[in-house]
C-alpha cells in the first residue's frame, strides 16, 4: 500500500497528468482539497473508493484515514492543487507517514504560476528585460515569512514576481514594489486560472489594487509583477534561434577550402 501525493494541476480537470490520473483511477481512497481540486478530478476514482473532502479535516484526522486505508492494504490518493511541491502543505503529512512507517510517493502537477501565464499568453521571462521567476507569498493571517524574504528585499532584483496567497494583501504589495519597479510597472491578478470562470485584470503598481477591489475578488488568485509582463512588440529576441548562434545540434558550418 501507497499514499501517492498528486498534483492535480491549476483547476482545469485536463491539466493533471496521466500519472496523477492513472493513480486516482485504481485509489481506493481519496482525500483531496475541495477547496481547490475540481471534482471532475476525483469524479475519476473507482465507484468503489471512499471520497473524502479534507477542506474542513485536521492534520491528525487526515493522518488517520491514511493509517486506517495502509492497515486495510488500501492504495491512497492525496490529491493536491497545482503542484506539491509549492505551498502544497505535504512536508507534515511526510513527517507523520515516515513516523508511522507507511510508504509514499510524489507526482507533480501543472503548477499555477505556469497556468496563469498560459492565459496571459506570455513569457515571464524576456532577453534583456528580466530572467528569474520569484515564486513567493506574503504574509497575512498564515507562516511568517522568514527574515531576508520580504517583498523589499526580493523586488530588488527586478525579476517577474509571482505572489502566491497575496490577494488580500495588496495594499502591502504596490507600498512595497511601486518605489522599486516604478508605479507604473505592470501588475496583473489572474483569478481562478485555466478554470472555467477564470478573470484576468491587467494594471500598474498605481491602479492594480482598486481595479481587484472593484472586480471583487478575495482569493484564489495570483499577482504578478514585472517589467516583462509589459507587450513591447520590440524586445530583443532570443538568440537561441538566431541564425548566427551556434550549438552542439546546430553547429557552425566549415569554411569552404580553396581549390
Amino acid at each position: 500500500m501507497t499514499v501517492h501525493f498528486i498534483g492535480a494541476g491549476p483547476g482545469a480537470p485536463d491539466l493533471i497528468t496521466v500519472r496523477g490520473l492513472n493513480l486516482i483511477r485504481r485509489a481506493g481512497l481519496v482525500l483531496y482539497a475541495g477547496s481547490l481540486v475540481p471534482k471532475e478530478v476525483v469524479a475519476e476514482a473507482p465507484t468503489t473508493a471512499r471520497v473524502v473532502d479534507t477542506a474542513p479535516l485536521t492534520l491528525d484526522r487526515i493522518i488517520d484515514e491514511m493509517a486506517r486505508a495502509d492497515a486495510a492494504g488500501i492504495e491512497v490518493a492525496r490529491v493536491h492543487s497545482g503542484d506539491p511541491s509549492l505551498y502544497g502543505a505535504i512536508a507534515e503529512q511526510m513527517r507523520r507517514l515516515d513516523a508511522l512507517g507507511i510508504s509514499y510517493d510524489i507526482t507533480p502537477g501543472v503548477p499555477a504560476y505556469a497556468a496563469a501565464a498560459a492565459a496571459l499568453k506570455t513569457e515571464l521571462t524576456l532577453p534583456e528585460i528580466c530572467q528569474t521567476v520569484i515564486l513567493t507569498r506574503t504574509a497575512v493571517r498564515a507562516s511568517a515569512m522568514p527574515p531576508g524574504e520580504d517583498l523589499a528585499t526580493l523586488g530588488r532584483s527586478r525579476a517577474t514576481l509571482a505572489l502566491h496567497l497575496s490577494i488580500n494583501n495588496l495594499a502591502h504589495v504596490t507600498r512595497e514594489l511601486a518605489p522599486i519597479y516604478g508605479a507604473d510597472c505592470p501588475a496583473i491578478v489572474v483569478w481562478r486560472a485555466s478554470w472555467p470562470d477564470e478573470r484576468i485584470i491587467r494594471g500598474t503598481l498605481a491602479d492594480i489594487r482598486a481595479k481587484t477591489k472593484a472586480a471583487g475578488i478575495t482569493r484564489t488568485a495570483l499577482v504578478f509583477v514585472g517589467r516583462a509582463l509589459d507587450p513591447q512588440p520590440d524586445f530583443t529576441d532570443s538568440r537561441l534561434y538566431a541564425a548566427d548562434h551556434h550549438h552542439v545540434l546546430r553547429p557552425r558550418k566549415a569554411r569552404q577550402k580553396r581549390g
